[in-house]
């Protein structure tokens, strides 16, 4: 599987080639003649040696009965007995002398491209400066790299920059997705970038919207109790002082311009940089030749602008066990629906703008305008350009992003409370003021084309993509909202336009808010939904309704598809039911009992036959029509098998074989994923937009557990029955050539 996926053989290559004598240099998978060569006493012994208390942290974290939680780690741990557990001797990386560079050529349809430096650990004190300077670099569409080499250079779709050291020491990396013919010119760009920003520095500005972004960052782990949980993990393991990050956030606080400057001198040398890439076999650029770069006369690529407010200090430790409160609904005179959920318990404030929307509503050849037009929609808006509206969000911490499905679209926004005014003011441009400006529609064109064809570098979306075309034919769900480089290429930003007039109106619109929300947010939320224009979302277009005649499957039957990749998938799908059909639920438990490590197909497959690297079920949901789909990767010539055990596993199903532990265990699994699930703010906003949305209650949510307890075990048989037909299958193997 690492394999077929070029991001993993990218990093895995960064890491041997970065790297000589830290383990860091070895894949954490391992090697495959390593595997050859173990016995079961090989890894008996190792765990008595390493699973021991000296070797062993404990954490937990949520709404637990702390008496109660002693007790059981007690009984459970209590009784193991120290053995000495011997030091493991990590040696030292040598220092970096030249620079080191790996160039792969594979099939893959864009280039990937990392540039990375040696840096200290965690407890170094550059550490915090080290991880502002990457947020200043590379994170967010504000972010200095992000403006430069994609925005204004228009050398990469995509740009980011890392700064890695969980342990003893690290790498500072910069990332890009680039079309191959662009990959030298784009190193260069970052090297002259680098330079102008050790030449003129860094702004009091740029500092500061780093350590927000950094604090809201910290905010947003602590969201959940895994985030919780893994923080003080960390702190505990990784770095032995619980109070870890109380200091690093004072650290923080200090860092002046000069320091970024200071530590990008200091650790980004072009001596010691690693640069390696995956380029198409196809590609005609020449290996690119490192060596320093000289600073040139553009501009920085950042305004320097200064936050409002200055970095929070860390939330305050809150009592948990509160009860989640509900959200309100009001419906405006024009239609527009605004659901509120007042939840102060972290200083957090999500806003999620949801329309019906999808693949439904797209011209037929101008599949994916869904996508774009969210996208679009978070660029230029009101008086702001595309790179001022990024700055107006990020500059605070903020989160401004768009998202899109088989059946809605919209935007949202994520900030601290005193920033509302802000995530509200971006929203209302970006609804009632979008642009659309041409340029920015090119660049983001080209960026959703080339996330098309890297989806094509992995053989798993690969299978499922064509596996989808085939079931649904020319229904509209036979391609997802990012649509298809055709449909993409075709688009212009008078059809984003007249798609965007169809369908923002008010009555298309729910704006759902969750957190901690400022009293007087709430007039000015009302506001904006009454400026909506008033009117009725036409009925979806012609490749979005199942017409008379049309079946699904549109085509039944066996289908085989060489790729040049190592692993097969397999793939069984069938019709499941829409999404306001009277046995949806049964399909959903139905979906629970085909996935994950407790199921008996995955048992049967994977653990007893070793026939596969991974096999479940999902489904691809739409208004009148789904596709319920089995799918798993194998080695080459096991695929019969892996479909006969499939096929005897619906079966079993279909004759009434599931047992009543089974059927427990999945509706305990999905009652509980769904609370876990459940526990931000940006969750339930998006939770209770698309029930409203769909024509549900905006608490719906909260009846989940009973109507999943209500599925019965018979309603399992007769689901398959209904649907596992093989007349009604889809079936296709993808395989090496």
């Amino acid at each position: 599987m690492t394999h077929d996926d070029p991001d993993s053989r990218l990093w895995e290559t960064l890491f041997a080639t970065a790297f000589r004598e830290h383990p860091y240099r070895q894949p954490i998978i391992g090697h495959r003649d390593v595997f050859a060569a173990l016995s079961h006493d090989d890894l008996v012994a190792y765990h008595r040696a390493r699973y021991v208390p000296e070797n062993l942290t404990v954490v937990i974290v949520g709404d637990v009965d702390v008496a109660a939680a002693r007790t059981e780690i007690e009984r459970h741990f209590g009784a193991a007995r120290r053995t000495g557990v011997a030091p493991v001797l990590v040696p030292d990386e040598p220092l970096q002398l030249a620079p080191r560079e790996s160039r792969r050529r594979e099939e893959v349809e864009l280039t990937r491209a990392v540039l990375a430096w040696p840096i200290p650990g965690r407890t170094h004190a550059d550490a915090p400066v080290l991880d502002l300077l990457a947020m200043a670099l590379g994170h967010g569409d504000s972010s200095i790299l992000w403006q430069e080499i994609r925005e204004k250079a228009r050398l990469v779709h995509t740009i980011d920059a890392s700064s890695w050291n969980p342990g003893s020491t690290g790498l500072f990396c910069i990332a890009f997705t680039c079309d191959p013919a662009k990959r030298e010119a784009a190193e260069a760009a970052i090297a002259r970038a680098l330079a102008r920003c050790l030449a003129r520095g860094f702004t009091a500005g740029q500092v500061r919207k780093a350590v927000r972004q950094l604090v809201v960052g910290e905010i947003n782990t602590r969201k959940t109790m895994s985030g919780q949980a893994s923080r003080l993990g960390t702190a505990e393991v990784v770095v032995g002082d619980l109070g870890y990050s109380r200091a690093y956030f004072e650290r923080l606080r200090e860092v002046a311009p000069a320091d970024l400057r200071r530590v990008a001198g200091a650790w980004l040398v072009a001596a010691r940089r690693t640069a390696v890439s995956i380029d198409p076999l196809d590609s005609a650029a020449p290996p690119a030749r490192p060596g320093p770069a000289e600073p040139d006369e553009e501009g920085a690529g950042s305004n320097g602008v200064a936050a409002e407010s200055g970095p929070p200090s860390l939330p305050p430790r809150r009592a948990s066990g509160a009860t989640i409160p509900d959200f309100i609904e009001t419906r405006l005179p024009n239609g527009a629906r605004l659901l509120l959920q007042t939840d102060r318990r972290l200083p957090n404030l999500h806003l999620r703008l949801a329309m019906q929307g999808g693949p439904g509503y797209e011209d037929a050849g101008r599949r994916g305008a869904t996508a774009l037009l969210a996208t679009m929609l978070t660029k230029d808006a009101g008086a702001r350009n595309a790179a001022q509206v990024a700055q107006f969000i990020e500059e605070v911490g903020g989160l401004f992003y768009p998202f899109s499905g088989n059946s809605s679209l919209g935007v949202a926004a994520e900030v601290l409370p005193p920033d509302a005014g802000r995530a509200l003011a971006a929203i209302r441009d970006a609804v009632l003021r979008p642009a659309f400006d041409p340029a920015t529609f090119a660049i983001e064109r080209e960026a959703q084309l080339a996330s098309l064809r890297q989806d094509d570098d992995d053989v798993v979306t690969f299978a499922r993509k064509l596996v989808r075309r085939k079931f649904f034919g020319p229904h509209a769900l036979a391609i997802d909202s990012h649509g298809d480089q055709p449909g993409v290429q075709a688009l212009t930003p008078a059809d984003l336009a007249a798609l965007h007039r169809r369908l923002c109106v008010a009555s298309n619109v729910v704006l759902a808010v969750a957190g901690d929300i400022p009293a007087a947010l709430v007039p000015a939320l009302k506001a904006f939904l009454a400026a909506l224009p008033a009117g009725q979302i036409a009925d979806p277009s012609g490749a979005g309704a199942v017409k008379a005649g049309w079946r699904l499957p549109a085509h039944p039957g066996e289908f085989l598809e060489n790729q040049p990749r190592e692993q097969a998938v397999v793939l069984q799908a069938f019709p499941a039911p829409r999404l306001h059909a009277r046995d949806f639920l049964a399909g959903e438990v139905a979906d629970e009992l085909f996935s994950g490590m407790a199921s008996r197909l995955f048992e049967r497959v994977r653990e007893e036959k070793g026939l596969a690297y991974f096999v479940r079920s999902s489904r691809v949901l739409g208004r009148d029509a789904g596709m319920f789909c089995f799918f798993a990767g194998t080695r080459p010539g096991r695929e019969a098998e892996v479909l006969a055990e499939i096929e005897a596993e619906i079966e079993r199903v279909r004759s009434d074989g599931v047992e009543e532990a089974e059927w427990r265990r999945c509706q305990t699994r999905l009652q509980a994923a769904r609370r876990q699930g459940l526990q931000t703010n940006s969750a339930r906003a998006f939770q209770a937009a698309l029930d409203v949305l769909q024509g549900r209650p905006p608490n719906e949510w909260k009846t989940y557990d009973a109507r999943i307890a209500a599925v019965r075990r018979e309603d399992l048989g007769e689901f398959a029955r209904r649907y596992f037909q093989k007349k009604l299958r889809t079936q296709l193997v993808v395989r090496p050539a």
